[in-house]
């Protein structure tokens, strides 16, 4: 015969603060995004215990500041770049020109060295 209580299972029980201990102070923040949402995430209540400035908007996904009539602006993502993309930015269409014009010559056995 099995000596469980019939309906319960293992951890099931009253939950309150005898059991679990006092519930720690805590203080609830609210940040403001750009779209204007408002997100209230509590932190604990100690000295030791720093509140970020700014925090993740759960619904957008854009940074959310403490100032609700000044919110941080959105961050711009840099779209990816090809090799040939960081290549122009360092030299000009003259200068790739030039690099090419050498590179052929040298291949085709016209190098002057």
């Amino acid at each position: 015969m099995a000596s469980a209580i019939r309906g319960s299972r293992v951890g099931a029980g009253p939950m309150g603060e005898a059991e679990r201990g006092d519930s720690i102070a805590r203080a609830y923040v609210s940040y403001f995004c750009a779209k204007g949402h408002e997100v209230r995430p509590s932190f604990a209540v100690e000295e030791s215990v720093e509140i970020p400035t700014l925090w993740d908007c759960p619904k957008c996904g854009f940074p959310a500041g403490r100032d609700r009539n000044n919110p941080p602006s959105p961050v711009k993502n840099e779209p990816y770049k090809t090799h040939l993309a960081y290549v122009k930015e360092r030299r000009t269409d003259a200068e790739g020109e030039k690099i090419l014009e050498d590179a052929l010559r040298k291949l085709r056995g016209e190098d002057e060295d």
